[in-house]
């Protein structure tokens, strides 16, 4: 099976970056738009990847009472080819919001400070990465004269997150364009919104 890269980074993917920056449980990032600076390339790679999938998380099987099973990669291992994007740039501009978990005192003018903070010095969590692990990303306050490229073009079905809200989660795609280089992302609610109506429209 060849895996085949988006064409620029998801919303989720995006959203991730900020996240390993900074997260809190009483803030929720919000990708309003996404500026494409590199012009869009493809390189193949390969991956390890192991073959057959842990049938049941440890985390529920320890919890039960029982033994995380055993999984041994050398003899599970399988080597697949994927299409990926090579020499990626992107300005993101977003912006969060306060959740319930938010305590009385939090205000969002010091999470904003503790973002800037973080970001200038180069600080996060965990590695920042594009969609998978392996491709580690650079997280970094946004230059002076960047221009996006000078391209429009219809991107397709794309991932935009996965949706929390219900039982089971659930991911949530949409429609990208990009005009100019610029991608408009849609909010939850709207994508939520467009969802229900193609449901509807199919009953």
């Amino acid at each position: 099976m060849e895996r085949i890269s988006y064409p620029v980074i998801t919303p989720s993917a995006a959203r991730g970056c900020l996240e390993a920056v900074f997260w809190k449980p009483a803030i929720a990032w919000r990708i309003h738009r996404i500026s494409v600076l590199n012009p869009i390339h493809w390189m193949p790679i390969r991956r390890n990847e192991v073959s057959r999938r842990q049938i049941a998380p440890a985390e529920s099987i320890i919890g039960s009472g029982g033994r995380a099973p055993n999984q041994f990669a050398d003899e599970d291992r399988a080597q697949r080819n994927t299409i990926a994007l090579r020499d990626v740039a992107y300005e993101i501009e977003a912006s969060f919001e306060m959740t319930k978990r938010a305590g009385p005192g939090e205000k969002p003018q010091k999470f904003v400070e503790m973002f800037s903070r973080r970001l200038e010095k180069g600080q996060h969590f965990h590695q920042p990465y594009l969609g998978c692990r392996e491709c580690i990303a650079d997280v970094a306050p946004a230059e002076d004269g960047s221009e996006p490229i000078a391209e429009d073009r219809d991107l397709g079905l794309m991932l935009y997150d996965i949706d929390f809200s219900r039982p089971a989660r659930r991911p949530l795609f949409y429609h990208a364009t990009m005009h100019q280089g610029v991608i408009e992302v849609p909010s939850m609610p709207q994508v939520r919104s467009q969802l229900g109506k193609k449901q509807e429209a199919a009953r």
